[in-house]
């Protein structure tokens, strides 16, 4: 059940990726305000960067990792698991050589990038009064 629970989680981090690039081209397009934010730009450039650069160094996810090693404790050889874990494993597990993974990964942190150029977020403003203390005179 706890691998099929990292499955799960490893789903929802790449939803995140993936739609969160469709949120962010099409909240541009929208006008959404929330696409701009700081802190949700930085956090998807930042998922999909450590993807990359897992593939390029050619190190295993630690998702993928924790999943093995649970399913291996729990005595299961094989998948699937339960209907849940099964299907979600088998949308975001593909067989194909680890280079065109490692193409696309870099692909997409590319596109993801360009995204801070082509629709810059919101960056963070500190308030002018920060760093002044308040006294009698300017208040």
């Amino acid at each position: 059940m706890l691998a099929d629970a990292v499955v799960m989680i490893h789903a929802a981090y790449v939803v995140f990726v993936v739609f969160g690039l469709a949120a962010i081209l099409i909240g541009v397009a929208l006008e959404w305000e929330w696409v701009r934010g700081f802190c949700f730009r930085l956090s998807h450039l930042v998922a999909i960067a450590l993807v990359c650069l897992e593939a390029i160094l050619g190190v295993m996810c630690p998702l993928t990792t924790l999943e093995d090693s649970l399913r291996a404790r729990a005595g299961q050889a094989r998948y699937p698991g339960d209907f849940i874990g099964y299907w979600t494993h088998r949308l975001i597990f593909y067989n194909a050589p680890p280079w065109i993974f490692t193409a696309l990964y870099a692909a997409f942190t590319i596109l993801v990038a360009a995204t801070f150029w082509l629709a810059p977020p919101k960056w963070p403003r500190h308030s002018a009064h920060s760093g002044r203390r308040l006294t009698s005179h300017n208040r």
